[in-house]
């Protein structure tokens, strides 16, 4: 156990790179996790809570069903049996842009967090994207209002864009996109 003033604990890290590697048991973890950090009002992909098994679970499947050791990985954070987070990398597959790779749904139950499990999830992201993917570049869009520019911003991420109000989450609620990149891997 990592012992600092926050005394966060560590996370065991896991790396999934194909669909046949994700068990009955992870799928259904990480489709609980989706619908409970949504639920919760987190910005993980679906905008609109609350959100069932029945709208998490097809889109879960897609993104399995996408994982390549080249292209798309997935990685899991656990702390013993439970998941405690996951988050998604994927390579674009045009050689104009190969060199740089995208970050999709980053996400902690709201019971790990503060744990440092957001932390580990994307600093073995950058190390994944940098040594196994050659990449040279990260990209993620977040949502405005939330806090996540400074989240990111302590682990490199710069701003470096905005589409201002692009996204409705409610008649009088509208959230810029923001864009953000991490080029120093």
């Amino acid at each position: 156990m990592l012992t600092s003033m926050t005394s966060e604990r560590v996370p065991d890290l896991v790396q999934v790179t194909d669909r046949r590697e994700v068990t009955s048991g992870l799928r259904r973890q990480l489709i609980d996790c989706w619908i409970a950090v949504t639920n919760a009002g987190g910005a993980a992909g679906f905008p609109f809570p609350p959100v069932q098994d029945g709208d998490v679970a097809p889109v879960m499947d897609r993104i399995l069903d996408r994982l390549h050791p080249d292209r798309s990985r997935l990685i899991t954070a656990r702390f013993g049996d439970a998941l405690a987070g996951w988050v998604v990398l994927n390579r674009d597959p045009y050689r104009l842009v190969e060199h740089w790779g995208t970050v999709n749904h980053l996400q902690t139950r709201t019971e790990f967090r503060g744990q440092g499990v957001g932390s580990a999830l994307m600093r073995e992201l950058r190390r994944t994207a940098r040594d196994e993917l050659d990449l040279e570049q990260l990209h993620l869009a977040a949502r405005g209002g939330e806090g996540l520019e400074k989240f990111y911003g302590a682990l490199g991420w710069r701003e470096v864009g905005r589409w201002p109000g692009a996204l409705r989450l409610a008649p009088d609620d509208d959230r810029d996109e923001v864009l953000m990149l991490l080029d120093r891997l």
